[in-house]
């Protein structure tokens, strides 16, 4: 995919954590795609669900795996607002994208290279290509409104 491709998803994914704080969530979105279409779109709904595991990341990879009648997403590229935590990082080594594109990096709890990295981990036989700040400055400023909001400032 181009870079242009890139930002076409990414401001997609950014339209769906837009949707996040209606519900109180963390304003993260996640669109995964394949052959140029949309195949699974999702924003982060854990105080929605009241459910820890239900991260932007992990509710797309779901619907995918639905869309495709399998687990394996071939062929798909994952768009993130935000670096992936942990929880979704292994989530999406599990699924085998053939690629991640990220917006704004998680200095607290990224692991795609700033707290760890399991995408290039030795260790791990699966490996993934990351693509880190695509619109980043305007995946974070999204965060960064939705906490000062939340500071009540």
């Amino acid at each position: 995919m181009s870079a242009a491709d890139d930002e076409r998803w990414m401001r997609r994914a950014l339209d769906e954590a837009r949707r996040a704080p209606a519900h109180g969530d963390v304003p993260v979105g996640c669109v995964i795609v394949r052959d140029g279409e949309a195949i699974a779109v999702a924003r982060n709904e854990r105080e929605l669900r009241q459910d820890p595991t239900a991260h932007a990341e992990v509710l797309a990879i779901r619907d995918a795996a639905i869309a495709l009648g399998g687990w394996r997403l071939v062929g798909c590229t994952l768009y993130v607002t935000l670096e992936p935590c942990p929880m979704c990082a292994g989530a999406i080594l599990q699924a085998r994208p053939e690629r991640l594109v990220f917006g704004a990096p998680e200095p607290a709890s990224g692991a795609a290279g700033s707290v760890v990295d399991l995408f290039r981990d030795p260790r791990l036989q699966t490996r993934i290509p990351v693509e880190p700040g695509v619109l980043a400055v305007e995946s974070a400023a999204l965060l960064r409104e939705f906490f000062a909001q939340r500071r009540g400032g």
